[in-house]
C-alpha cells in the first residue's frame, strides 16, 4: 500500500488537515483534524473524487475540530475520538469561548479511542498511539510508513506544554515512545508547518536534546 497524503493549512493559524487515501484512486478517504473550513476540506475531496470515509481526530484543541460537525453531518461519515477529551469536543466554548472562538460542539456518533487499537477505516489500517503532554488525552495514528502526529511533533519544535494539562515529561516520553515503535524514516505529519520524519528530528531538534544522550 502507497499511502496518498494531501495536507490543507486551514484556519487563522494555519492548522493542518491531513486527506488521507490508501492510494492515488482509492475511492474513500480519512479526514483528519478538521479543524477549519469544511467546504475547502470538501473541496479538497471533490478534487481527489474521494467521499469521506472517515474522521479522525488528534485532540480538541479548538483549531483541530472547527469543522469537525458540519463535515460529519455533511458527509455521513464515522467519527473516531480521544476518549480522554471526549466532553471538550461536546462542549468546546466552556473551554475555548475565552480565547474569542465560537465552535459548534459535536455531540453526534463517535467511537472512542484510548490508544492501543489498531483500526481500518476507507481502506487504511492505523495503529493508535496515547501521547499525552499537548493535551491529557492527545492521539497519534500510524499507517505504514506516515504518523499523523497531531500537536505533539513537527519539524524542529515540539507541542506545547504550557496549556492547561500540559505537561512537558508527559510529551517527552510521547516522543520517546514514537521513536521506539516506529523506524525512523517514518514520515511525521504534524498539526502545523511541514512534514518532516522520526529520524530528522531525533537527530536535530533542539527541544529532543535530552533523547539524545538518554
Amino acid at each position: 500500500m502507497t499511502l496518498t497524503v494531501d495536507q490543507l493549512s486551514l484556519g487563522t493559524i494555519g492548522t493542518n488537515c491531513y486527506i488521507v487515501r490508501r492510494d492515488e484512486g482509492a475511492p474513500d478517504a480519512v479526514v483528519i483534524d478538521p479543524g477549519a473550513d469544511a467546504g475547502e476540506i470538501m473541496s479538497a475531496l471533490d478534487r481527489a473524487g474521494a467521499a469521506c470515509g472517515a474522521i479522525l481526530l488528534t485532540h480538541s484543541h479548538y483549531d483541530h475540530i472547527g469543522a469537525l460537525t458540519e463535515l460529519a453531518e455533511v458527509t455521513g461519515a464515522p467519527v473516531w475520538l480521544p476518549e480522554g477529551e471526549h466532553e471538550v469536543f461536546r462542549r468546546p466554548n466552556d473551554f475555548f469561548g475565552g480565547l474569542g472562538v465560537s465552535i459548534r460542539g459535536y455531540e453526534g456518533a463517535s467511537t472512542l479511542l484510548t490508544g492501543g487499537e489498531t483500526i481500518t477505516v476507507a481502506g487504511v489500517a492505523f495503529e493508535v498511539s496515547a501521547v499525552p503532554g499537548h493535551s491529557p488525552g492527545h492521539l497519534a495514528y500510524y499507517a505504514p510508513g506516515h504518523l499523523f502526529s497531531g500537536d505533539v511533533l513537527f519539524a524542529g519544535s515540539v507541542g506545547r506544554t504550557d496549556l492547561p494539562f500540559g505537561s512537558w515529561d508527559q510529551l517527552l516520553g510521547s516522543i520517546r515512545a514514537l521513536a521506539e515503535a516506529y523506524p525512523s524514516e517514518t514520515i511525521v505529519h504534524s498539526g502545523h508547518g511541514p512534514a518532516t520524519t522520526l529520524g530528522d528530528e531525533l537527530g536535530r531538534n533542539p527541544f529532543l536534546a535530552e533523547l539524545r544522550t538518554s
